[in-house]
């Protein structure tokens, strides 16, 4: 419908209503007085407390019968005697022989060689009684893996003296 009045020219008298002037008028805003000042409220009475009544003191006096202090006498229980056993002769024990000089050398891993990679490797291992390596850890890499397995390998071909208690082999 908008569009019919737009193209027949019917909307000539809305553009005239909207292109008339307006006219505004400017309020002044109403400015209230201040609020009076009311004077601060008087302080409160201060009320002084009556101080306590005089209540002389008894003019009775009384003897308390001194008493000695109770003795106290410690029972001690004597513990009886403990038989002790007689004296043995402790197992002699010799720690296992570790010299890895007998050993033969392990082969160095080609791939460490060729990747130029070299490094220290600190072992910890268990002997059996036959003296041959049960199990054993890196217990400080050399940094490179290879040569942390190659060392494990190397040990576990080694044959050391076991540990003996009172002169057999057993483990400890």
């Amino acid at each position: 419908l908008l569009i019919y009045a737009l193209i027949h020219g019917l909307a000539r008298k809305i553009v005239e209503v909207v292109r008339a002037p307006l006219e505004t008028k400017i309020i002044e805003e109403v400015k209230r007085p201040p609020p009076e000042q009311q004077p601060p409220p008087p302080p409160p009475p201060k009320l002084a407390t009556p101080p306590p009544p005089f209540i002389p003191p008894p003019e009775v006096q009384v003897q308390v019968p001194v008493q000695p202090p109770p003795t106290i006498t410690a029972v001690v229980a004597t513990p009886p005697a403990v038989a002790l056993p007689p004296p043995g002769v402790a197992p002699v024990r010799t720690p296992a022989v570790v010299d890895a000089s007998g050993c033969p050398k392990p082969a160095y891993p080609a791939a460490s060689i060729r990747a130029n990679e070299t490094g220290l490797v600190t072992l910890t291992f268990l002997i059996d009684v036959d003296g041959k390596v049960l199990e054993s850890k890196v217990e400080r890499s050399s940094g490179h893996r290879r040569l942390d397995e190659a060392a494990r390998a190397g040990l576990g071909i080694c044959k050391f003296k076991p540990a003996t208690v009172d002169g057999r082999m057993g483990e400890i």
